[in-house]
């Protein structure tokens, strides 16, 4: 009974936890809202987040948190094939629309941040990650992301203005980079990428417990 059990809440976690939360993710992740006309605006992920998708996979697969061989195989029936790429296709999107969130629209500060994350996600493919120290690893860098943009930025965008947008202003004046071009969105914005985080580092923790299932039953013979 207790075998039975386990393999239903795991095919749950597999089959419909997994893919509902990455794909809130994915719904989630450019979504803003106008700060003056306070309607929906979805933000098409640009193409330098399906970039950092890619190597934040391959991240995933080297630091153990994705075991493609225990995952799809010849051995497992093909409806749980085609639900596990399935599951596959839903992280690899969540993972862009993750990066997109955090993003500055454009500017300046948009290439420095893409420039932050490829660099970041590079040399960590040469680094050696458990899958704990990996989480741990990503959740400070969505982290530390999600303060720069949508605590300090936000300040720097906001029409109002504050003491950073008059720093930086006075820094910069007379450097036509394009740093402060930039929309300003309401503050729930802020919100709706915090809960969009917090979804897909759940959906990574998910993963790693779900992953380590070297026990998987085998079939009667």
């Amino acid at each position: 009974m207790s075998q039975t059990n386990r393999s239903r809440n795991r095919a749950l976690v597999d089959f419909v936890l997994l893919p509902s939360l990455f794909l809130t993710v994915a719904l989630l992740g450019g979504l803003r809202i106008g700060a003056e006309s306070r309607t929906f605006i979805f933000i098409a992920p640009p193409l330098v987040t399906l970039l950092l998708a890619v190597l934040l996979m391959l991240l995933l697969l080297r630091g153990g948190l994705l075991s493609f061989h225990q995952w799809v195989g010849n051995d497992l029936p093909p409806l749980t094939n085609v639900a596990h790429i399935w599951m596959f296709i839903t992280l690899f999107f969540a993972s862009a629309q993750a990066f997109n969130s955090v993003l500055p629209e454009r500017g300046l500060l948009h290439w420095l941040f893409s420039f932050f994350f490829l660099w970041t996600l590079w040399n960590n493919q040469f680094s050696s990650f458990d899958p704990r120290r990996l989480l741990r690893s990503l959740a400070v860098l969505f982290g530390t992301a999600f303060v720069f943009k949508h605590m300090l930025l936000a300040s720097l965008y906001s029409p109002e203005g504050g003491w950073l947008k008059r720093v930086a202003g006075t820094l910069l004046q007379g450097a036509a980079l394009g740093t402060l071009d930039a929309p300003s969105f309401a503050p729930a914005t802020g919100y709706i990428a915090f809960f969009t985080l917090a979804f897909y580092v759940t959906g990574l923790i998910l993963l790693g417990f779900a992953g380590h299932k070297n026990e998987l039953p085998q079939k009667s013979t």
